[in-house]
């Protein structure tokens, strides 16, 4: 009895031994198990996110464009028209914002950035009509992939694109044009001109979307001119040569100043027109870089870039009134400050500091040809030379930047989208002539469209609700006899 109940004690010890170790296996393998879904969660997938810095900038960046339109391009017109214009051009310029801004909300940021469908190389299409679906939660991409602003951020800056757009048109039909056409103007024209452009420029699929793409299905994706491959930082076929152009149409539309003989009119108050470049170049910082999306140093370069080129402007100009006419001027100097903001504005992000300071040198005297000379002698009135500052320096700075992207002469290379994921986004071979090639025709597309599109506004207006005052209200001056109010009482 003793042996076998010894043999059996073993065994049922045995078994318990067993049964222990059993349950520290199991206990073992749970622990792997947590183990290594621990280990998955320290790696965990990267999701897009909105970038706070990126996201701050952007709206400092948007206030800084309100700032080049209110007041800083209000007063630059304002002090280069006589003083009983001088409200009207205020007047005009923030009418022209305040209903931009609404429009584009409703109709403009839609047709600018979405899939146009079947029209989609030209324009977008109507899914965000009334920003039909975008709320806090809704995030547009930068130009790196997964990261991430918000969409109203976004649609907030590129308003204030339009905007501007729109009003600097206003430069070539100072003192003439009707409010009501000014009204009129400010929702056809983006309509049929900047949303298009800026579609076509600026619409592609977004940076995360580019990873593993072809070329081809890229550009299938894409507006027009950004698929040839053109290279428009913040609107140099966009914003000045569409303006420019507009500009032009509009003043050989609506007709000269009765006062007006082929000679320049004295502006009644430079030091308001100095103050207006000031706000302008300083402005011009959120507009060239914020075009960056990013805080980066990209950003930083298209920075640089706005500064040197500006200041080479500048005193380009000045130095070449001062060569031709023995004085150097204050308002030839402001008009060189913006010559020089126009032409860097499409290679801000892409051409090397060198570059844009011989950029800037070479803009003033070409844009003086057309402001003094092309003018006088094909007898068009440009009241405020809008066509010969941002339409001739915008075709400058279009063509130049498929120059002076060039690495050899200190530019940034181009990136190939198709790759732009963090390990392979780099610069692929780059052909100037070719590109500069591309460039032409961005800027060809660019002329053509804005004057189509400018002919058909400014005739409808004209022969609907009329463009120009009459002669007696011009000469009394647009802000008694359009607002009833006077900007001096001396």
């Amino acid at each position: 009895m003793s042996t076998n109940t010894n043999i059996i004690d073993r065994k049922a010890n045995f078994g318990l031994l067993m049964g222990g170790v059993a349950i520290l296996a199991s206990l073992g393998m749970v622990d792997l198990a947590y183990a290594q879904d621990a280990a998955q969660a320290i790696v965990p997938k990267i999701e897009p996110s909105v970038n706070k810095g990126d996201t701050s900038w952007m709206l400092v960046s948007t206030i800084m464009v309100l700032l080049m339109i209110l007041p800083g391009l209000a007063l630059f017109y304002g002090g280069l028209v006589r003083a009983k214009n001088m409200l009207s051009m205020l007047m005009q310029v923030s009418a022209v914002t305040a209903i931009g801004m609404i429009a584009y909300i409703f109709w403009g940021y839609t047709l600018s950035f979405t899939d146009g469908g079947g029209a989609n190389m030209f324009i977008g299409g109507t899914s965000k009509l009334f920003l039909k679906g975008v709320d806090v939660t809704k995030m547009v991409e930068t130009f790196s992939p997964n990261v991430m602003l918000p969409e109203y951020v976004w649609i907030a800056f590129q308003m204030t694109f339009a905007c501007i757009t729109a009003a600097l048109v206003l430069g070539g039909l100072a003192e003439r044009i009707k409010f009501a056409a000014v009204c009129a103007f400010a929702v056809l024209w983006p309509l049929l001109s900047y949303y298009p452009m800026a579609h076509m420029v600026w619409w592609w699929a977004g940076a995360t979307s580019a990873i593993g793409q072809s070329a081809d299905d890229l550009v299938k994706g894409a507006g027009m001119i950004w698929g040839w491959g053109a290279l428009d930082f913040a609107g140099g076929t966009v914003v000045h040569i569409n303006a420019g152009i507009a500009a032009l149409v509009g003043c050989i539309i609506l007709g000269k100043r009765e006062s007006y003989r082929n000679e320049p009119i004295a502006p009644h108050s430079l030091t308001l027109t100095f103050v207006g470049a000031g706000l302008l170049w300083v402005g011009w910082f959120g507009f060239n870089a914020g075009s960056n999306l990013e805080a980066n140093g990209y950003a930083a370069l298209a920075m640089m870039n706005t500064l040197v080129a500006t200041a080479a402007a500048g005193m380009s100009w000045a130095v070449t009134e001062w060569v031709i006419s023995k004085r150097p001027s204050m308002l030839g100097f402001a008009s060189g400050v913006v010559a020089g903001l126009v032409a860097i504005t499409p290679a801000a992000g892409f051409a090397g500091p060198v570059g844009a300071v011989v950029l800037g040198l070479i803009v003033s005297p070409i844009c003086i040809i057309f402001c003094a000379k092309v003018k006088s002698a094909l007898k068009y009135d440009d009241s405020l030379d809008a066509f010969g500052i941002h339409g001739v320096g915008g075709m400058i700075g279009a063509i130049a930047t498929g120059i002076l992207v060039s690495p050899a002469l200190g530019g940034t290379g181009m990136v190939d989208f198709s790759k732009c994921d963090p390990s392979a986004c780099g610069a692929y071979d780059y052909d100037m002539l070719a590109q500069v090639i591309i460039q032409l025709k961005a800027v060809g597309v660019a002329v053509v469209w804005s004057a189509i599109a400018s002919i058909i506004t400014f005739s409808a207006i004209k022969y609907t609700i009329g463009l120009k005052v009459d002669q007696d209200t011009e000469e009394e001056g647009l802000d008694i006899a359009e607002h009833g109010e006077r900007a001096y009482h001396l």
